[in-house]
């Protein structure tokens, strides 16, 4: 290619916000991965550094499939769905008629949940919400157990927005994996945002962490190849015995 028709470097933008998921949301097509970047400073380096982890933005921008369907079928409103991305599961929701919330950090998704008729607030979840403590189910779908890097801290904090004896609906990764990294968001021609924690967890991590958080487990699943799982805030003065150390329900 020609110097003068080479691409200019940008500087990267911030996570989710201006760097190419931004982009793919608009266009609705991928690819899109994370990239697993080295740890801080200090530490010995990552088994996979380096590695391209695919984000299936595809999924994301089209209707809910019959995996989210069995998730949406155990939502008790309102809901909020934490990382709504594009708004696919508000959608569903709210043509349902069920009360529905997404909140994300990214503008894009932001609005193309709006285009799609469905409510959305642009927002961290760690951010002062609307409705705190009263929501009956969250959602935390795609991946999303590892906003923040501290699968702990952000249970810990849906714990304060869902009522109590609410629910919270989470999506675990497909692999034994529990893993606290650093990644980025980057295109297939290598454009990529700023550098943020993570982290990935299969079931059994997210059952720990969730166990450590005080959610209550009364149902696991998978569907299409995508484990799931149930949780609970217990409400005051309950004293049963903690499903997630029993083992819990099985669900087909």
């Amino acid at each position: 290619m020609p110097p003068a028709d080479r691409p200019r470097p940008t500087e990267p933008g911030e996570p989710w916000t201006d760097d190419p998921y931004a982009h793919a949301l608009r266009t609705g097509r991928g690819p899109l991965y994370l990239r697993r970047l080295s740890p801080p400073a200090g530490l010995d380096g990552i088994e996979g550094e380096g590695e391209l982890l695919p984000l299936d933005v595809e999924r994301w921008c089209v209707a809910a499939d019959a995996a989210d369907t069995g998730v949406l079928h155990r939502c008790t409103g309102p809901v909020l769905d934490v990382g709504c991305g594009p708004g696919r599961l508000v959608a569903a929701l709210a043509a349902r008629g069920v009360r529905a919330l997404g909140v994300d950090v990214s503008p894009a998704a932001v609005a193309r949940t709006r285009q799609r008729g469905a409510a959305a607030v642009r927002r961290s979840v760690f951010e002062r919400l609307p409705r705190e403590g009263h929501w009956g189910t969250v959602l935390l779908m795609d991946g999303n157990i590892g906003i923040g890097g501290d699968p702990v801290a952000l249970l810990l904090r849906l714990r304060a927005v869902v009522a109590p004896g609410g629910r919270l609906l989470a999506e675990a990764a497909p692999h034994d994996v529990d893993e606290h990294l650093t990644v980025r968001v980057e295109d297939a021609q290598g454009r990529h945002g700023r550098p943020f924690p993570w982290a990935r967890l299969g079931t059994d991590a997210l059952l720990r962490a969730a166990d450590t958080a005080g959610w209550i487990l009364t149902g696991r699943w998978t569907a299409e190849g995508r484990p799931f799982v149930e949780l609970h805030r217990p409400k005051p003065g309950h004293h049963d015995e903690h499903p997630a150390t029993a083992g819990g329900p099985e669900h087909p």
